[in-house]
């Protein structure tokens, strides 16, 4: 393993937001640049490879860090180059590395192989993800946890969404706020119901976009699946976005709709992660606020994202600056 950074010092205490879940690297192909020799003719040699540090879990530990709250990402690491790259890219968003572990497994990889439309697989049958233990987190770290979020691949991933279903159950049940975002992949398609009721009863928070509700409801209406989704635990607030449309949400009885400041996108990519981000700070830094001025945090901070390439995880400023204009 290659020399990795410490992270800041958490010493003195521990993060009050925690995200569990997908820790991998996106290796996304992409047209090579112009003039580059190619050694082969074949389909798909004209191209080169660019590995990103992601993950659902970990965009959203990011994004609520580079925000500014005391953040961790929980989860685990191979000891290769890929995984010596997630580590440093979390010690520079300053997540608490103590809640990241390193285990000599291969790292999980997902394979974007067309980006417009997404195609993708990924490879970690045995990956190092899967060998996450909640047993080797610091002690004391549960007390001093306000908000945990789980969702998309790592739970339907085994042994891994067993020991973070358990988990969150665990927090739950010790007072801890639990969100939850399905953030649907291809490797949900067949089995994903059990885990989405049960973790849907756990949140206090849900956030799902206009696409996730068609892939997980494919026989409802948007309205129909919209139902679906809040009959499975009618006490949590749900938040659904829609892209650049006007994005809605149930908080007990009232309904709130805003639509996201127009900006000059990039591209999409992390934005969904953003926006639930955005939100879990706001809810954390500012909980006296309106619902309205949540939703419109959240949304202010996945359009941030957009405004540049790649998983962009925005400033406090950015965000502010957005919900200035």
């Amino acid at each position: 393993m290659s020399t990795c950074n410490t992270g800041p010092d958490f010493s003195s205490g521990f993060p009050a937001f925690i995200s569990a879940g997908d820790i991998l690297t996106d290796l996304v192909r992409a047209p090579a640049p112009e003039g580059t020799p190619h050694a082969s003719s074949a389909p798909g040699m004209d191209s080169h490879w660019r590995a990103h540090p992601g993950g659902a879990g970990w965009n959203v530990a990011r994004a609520v860090a580079r925000l500014g709250l005391p953040t961790a990402c929980a989860g685990a690491l191979g000891t290769d180059n890929f995984s010596d790259e997630l580590w440093n890219a979390s010690v520079a968003a300053g997540l608490d590395m103590r809640f990241m572990q390193r285990v000599e497994r291969a790292p999980l990889l997902a394979i974007v192989h067309q980006t417009h439309p997404p195609a993708y697989y990924f490879i970690g049958d045995n990956s190092a993800d899967l060998a996450f233990d909640p047993a080797k987190l610091p002690e004391g770290w549960r007390a001093h946890a306000k908000w945990a979020h789980f969702g998309c691949i790592s739970l339907v991933r085994q042994p891994l969404g067993e020991t973070l279903a358990t988990l969150a159950a665990q927090l739950r049940e010790a007072g801890v706020k639990i969100s939850f975002d399905p953030n649907y992949r291809n490797l949900m398609a067949h089995g994903y119901e059990p885990i989405l009721r049960r973790m849907a009863a756990l949140a206090d928070l849900i956030k799902v976009s206009d696409e996730d509700l068609r892939m997980l409801f494919a026989d409802k209406s948007e309205a129909e699946a919209i139902a679906a989704m809040r009959a499975l635990n009618p006490a949590a607030t749900l938040l659904i976005t829609r892209g650049a449309q006007a994005a809605t949400l149930y908080a007990g009885d009232a309904v709130i709709e805003a639509t996201p400041p127009r900006v000059e996108v990039a591209d999409t990519v992390g934005a969904g992660d953003a926006s639930i981000g955005g939100l879990l700070f706001s809810l954390m830094s500012t909980p006296r606020r309106e619902w309205r001025q949540h939703l419109a945090f959240a949304l202010a901070a996945g359009a941030a994202a957009c405004r540049r390439p790649g998983a962009h995880s925005p400033t406090l400023d950015e965000v502010v600056a957005l919900l200035a204009d």
